[in-house]
């Protein structure tokens, strides 16, 4: 996964410092779901998720979550229901304001029990407090990703 965007803040205002502790969070989480490493994840999850992904009846892993275990274990379901080797995940914007991160890219996988491709944009808000995060909001082409998952 490529992740580019602005360069680090310097030290200094606590907006400044505030910002650049969110990027870190927001690094660590991805090299997370990179490694597909849940006990990390579960760890910069905080307790109590605000967590909205659009649900999508016929595919497995989007479903409500809401605690940092349940957050955590949908890199588990993804890799359950997907084949990895097809799976890309691009970042193209990387957007930090405080507590909050906004990244845009692309994302495509291959659903393991159809054989069947899904791709397109997408767009994830990161809330940071505390070095944990409390809001994962992730907008996708779940049209697409329905189709994959239908035989």
């Amino acid at each position: 996964m490529n992740v580019t965007g602005p360069t680090e803040a310097a030290a200094g205002s606590g907006a400044e410092d505030e910002a650049g502790a969110t990027r870190a969070t927001v690094r660590a989480f991805l090299a997370a779901r990179m490694n597909g490493d849940v006990e990390r994840l579960t760890a910069l999850f905080a307790d109590r998720v605000d967590w909205l992904l659009a649900e999508n009846p016929a595919c497995p892993w989007i479903r409500p979550r809401a605690t940092a275990a349940e957050c955590a274990a949908q890199v588990t379901d993804l890799n359950r229901h997907t084949v990895a080797e097809n799976a890309r995940a691009s970042v193209d914007t990387f957007l930090v304001e405080g507590p909050d991160a906004v990244l845009m890219g692309h994302l495509s996988g291959t659903v393991r029990a159809t054989g069947k491709s899904y791709e397109g944009p997408f767009a994830l808000r990161l809330t940071v407090e505390d070095g944990r995060i409390t809001k994962h909001q992730l907008y996708e082409n779940g049209l697409s990703i329905a189709a994959a998952c239908t035989p």
